[in-house]
């Protein structure tokens, strides 16, 4: 039977399968092939950063022949849950990453994003979601920007699109306090901020939106989300692409300094739309 998911839980399966590897003679790169996975997956797990799914547990389990203790120990989201299974994998490696580099082509990312704001983000979605659901995915999404509390880990960088300033979510009232706040914590220096203007045009970031994510002692993953998809990415490969391309986006974009003074002056701008 599958066994609650927590930080805990994780590492208690992690550890699991670290044994269970270890006892077979195997290294991190061995297991990999003989299971069809990434050893960079295989790390996070026995980490206790990354849950692995069902198809995961059953190679895993296989590849070691563990009898189907790696399948029946598999920690579980429940049937509670309202996080999508890949998100719930990417909001975990985010609370672990030592450093995080976003890019938001369209709305403000989600740890940035003030209750009103977020709020609204919510209810706009489809199929429409019943007040109990909605409620739970704001506290998680408000519980994200917890990270920001401490001041140097993790390092956070966010790559915003204009579009993410100038779309009116929820009027101007609601879009000034989100902008100010983005702004107040850019110049207390908890963030670093870079506006990419429209006046670049076409660029090759603008497809979706992309959060990039190191770690202490584990090589770097990409987040990448789309329409009702989202995959974290480990093919180091694949990952070092991702990173070349939002490097490639930063050198376009705005300076920290000019990019804070925009978002103040779009924010003023929302505010005098308030006024009668």
């Amino acid at each position: 039977m599958a066994i609650e998911d927590s930080p805990e839980s994780r590492l208690r399966y992690g550890e699991e399968l670290r044994s269970r590897r270890e006892a077979a003679g195997l290294t991190q790169e061995e297991l990999s092939a003989r299971a069809i996975m990434s050893r960079t997956h295989i790390a996070h797990i026995e980490a206790g950063r990354r849950r692995p799914n069902l198809e995961d547990a059953q190679r895993l389990d296989d590849a070691l022949q563990a009898g189907g203790v790696l399948v029946r120990f598999l920690p579980s989201h429940g049937e509670g849950r309202t996080l999508p299974e890949h998100f719930a994998e990417a909001l975990e490696l985010e609370r672990q990453a030592t450093v995080i580099r976003e890019y938001a082509p369209k709305l403000v990312p989600g740890m940035l994003q003030t209750k009103a704001y977020a709020s609204e983000v919510l209810q706009s979605g489809f199929p429409p979601k019943a007040d109990k659901e909605r409620d739970a995915l704001l506290v998680t999404r408000l519980g994200r920007a917890s990270l920001l509390e401490n001041f140097k880990t993790p390092v956070t960088w966010y790559l915003l699109d204009e579009a993410v300033l100038r779309r009116p979510v929820g009027g101007p009232g609601v879009m000034c306090e989100q902008l100010c706040h983005i702004a107040e914590l850019g110049e207390r220096r908890r963030i670093r901020v870079h506006v990419l203007p429209f006046s670049v045009g076409p660029h090759a970031l603008l497809e979706g939106f992309v959060s990039l994510m190191w770690f202490k002692d584990l090589p770097p993953v990409a987040y990448v989300e789309a329409l009702k998809t989202g995959r974290v990415l480990e093919n180091p490969a694949v990952v070092r692409e991702c990173q070349a391309v939002y490097d490639h986006a930063l050198g376009d974009a705005l300076s920290h300094r000019k990019s804070l003074a925009l978002i103040r002056s779009i924010a003023e701008d929302y505010e005098h739309a308030q006024q009668p």
